[in-house]
């Protein structure tokens, strides 16, 4: 049986999204902008976006990028940065670039791209890889770095060599850390994925959102914030689930209820 806190728990975001929607109608009766529709606009404008075959088509290349930047950053950026959390050496080379990259906003790097991969899939794809792996490359060097030398040792001792411990010994030690680093580039996978596509706008999620603005549809071009905002929401739960799954061990259990007195 689900008590009540737990009931209101699971229901909070549901309620937060109902009030942001209350809010939004409220004062776009207010306003009464031309630009600005209600939200119930906007929620009827989904369906018509959904069904429709080219729109569908748009959202698929919008995934299969985003899905591509994320891998690749996440196979290229966890190793990186576990070696730079063990190796004075490697960090000492990549945190000067890492430090110049870091700063520079993603979507500032898109014309240069575009100037030199042209306006294509891999010109995007690139833009989510930068976005993605910085925020995974931190969070693995800061597990990395966070091993206890004490069990680099013992792994020394029973022969272990430098490769081995960093997969069998650092890597799940630091493996809730790196799963932070990305769920976080999950998030700006999704981001860079719709400025990259409003920039180099010949499909996808954000060359909807962008033609619609230009043509004036602005309950379409607020349906299309709430689609991307429902699928950063589902992103990010199912992701949720799966480091909690990943990661069971590490997360405090309190059997019996704390008591602060």
């Amino acid at each position: 049986m689900i008590s009540g806190e737990t009931a209101l728990k699971r229901a909070a975001p549901f309620l937060a999204c109902l009030g942001l929607l209350a809010l939004w109608q409220v004062a776009s009766l207010v306003l009464k902008n031309d630009s600005f529709p209600t939200a119930l606009e906007a929620l009827r404008a989904i369906p018509s976006i959904l069904g429709d075959k080219e729109a569908l088509i748009n959202f698929a290349a919008s995934l299969r990028r985003m899905a591509t930047g994320f891998g690749l950053a996440v196979v290229v950026s966890i190793p990186l940065g576990l070696m730079m959390g063990r190796s004075r050496l490697v960090a000492s080379f990549f945190n000067p670039l890492l430090m110049v990259i870091y700063p520079v906003p993603k979507a500032a790097l898109m014309p240069i791209i575009m100037l030199w991969l042209g306006v294509g899939d891999i010109a995007k794809t690139l833009v989510i890889f930068l976005g993605v792996s910085l925020p995974v490359i931190y969070h693995s060097f800061q597990g990395a770095k966070a091993v206890e030398e004490k069990m680099l040792w013992s792994g020394a001792a029973m022969g272990l060599l430098a490769p081995q411990r960093l997969i069998r010994i650092v890597f799940p030690a630091a493996l809730p850390e790196i799963l932070t680093g990305c769920r976080t580039g999950l998030v700006l996978a999704l981001i860079t994925m719709i400025t990259s596509e409003m920039i180099a706008r010949q499909s996808g999620a954000g060359n909807i959102l962008f033609n619609a603005l230009d043509m004036g549809q602005y309950d379409t071009v607020f349906a299309m914030i709430i689609i991307v905002g429902a699928m950063g929401i589902g992103f990010d739960a199912v992701f949720e689930r799966i480091r909690a799954r990943l990661v069971r061990w590490s997360e405090p259990q309190f059997d019996i209820p704390l008591s602060f007195s």
